[in-house]
């Protein structure tokens, strides 16, 4: 009895101190978390010695655009932003996940190609904890499609198997932290771009809006993603 004791004892002792070693392990290959004010003053004013431009050019403070053209990046989950930054690079040799119009590359990727891993996670968790501007959000514009939208945005094109935008990025447009995308209050031309983009596959970085998109005509678009931008 005293011998089993004794190798029971023993197999625990050595499972102990293996649970001990990993997680000793585990704490040293921990991944670092990420550096929001070294993230700012990329976002402020870039690094000229590697030819990073400072983002708030064109994204405006904190992540708050008023440029209809580029997106609204404050308050974005950080595992998006983070995300989508790499989707610029180029993948492996082969071209970046996100291009623009035609194939063609974005003026992101230069950006994002001189950005190291660090960069991203830095500038993406200094943006998502960036408070919305609503003065200086993009905003609903056309009456018209109102509709149209909204019947999209609730319940989808069902004869079309397109989903209901809501089931993804919430009844207010908020969207899911660290999966989908805040779409309220993002400028409505730039919802217009991306979905277009998604359908044509130059945007390759999500085969399911890829396939979302294909079934949606042009009217569809323009009507849901005024309607998104108008969100609150």
């Amino acid at each position: 009895m005293k011998q089993v004791f004794s190798k029971v004892l023993l197999a625990g002792s050595v499972l102990l101190g293996f649970s001990m070693v990993s997680a000793s392990f585990a704490a040293e290959v921990a991944v670092p978390k990420p550096d929001a004010a070294k993230g700012e003053q990329l976002f402020t004013k870039g690094d000229p010695a590697r030819g990073i431009v400072a983002c708030v050019t064109c994204h405006g403070a904190a992540g708050n655009s008023t440029i209809p053209a580029n997106p609204n990046l404050a308050a974005q989950p950080h595992e998006y932003l983070a995300e989508q930054l790499e989707s610029f690079r180029p993948n492996g040799g082969k071209a970046p996940l996100r291009r623009g119009k035609g194939g063609a590359d974005t003026v992101m990727t230069n950006f994002a190609k001189a950005l190291t891993k660090d960069d991203i996670q830095n500038v993406a968790y200094y943006l998502a904890q960036q408070k919305l501007d609503w003065s200086k959000a993009g905003t609903a514009t056309d009456k018209s499609t109102v509709a149209l939208g909204q019947h999209i945005w609730r319940g989808g094109i069902p004869d079309r198997r397109v989903p209901a935008c809501a089931s993804c990025h919430s009844a207010n447009g908020a969207g899911l932290p660290g999966k989908f995308p805040r779409l309220a209050g993002q400028h409505p031309g730039y919802l217009v771009e991306q979905l277009t983009l998604f359908r044509d596959g130059d945007r390759a970085n999500s085969d399911m809006m890829h396939e979302i998109a294909n079934r949606m005509t042009d009217a569809d678009i323009a009507a849901v993603a005024d309607y998104a931008a108008g969100l609150r």
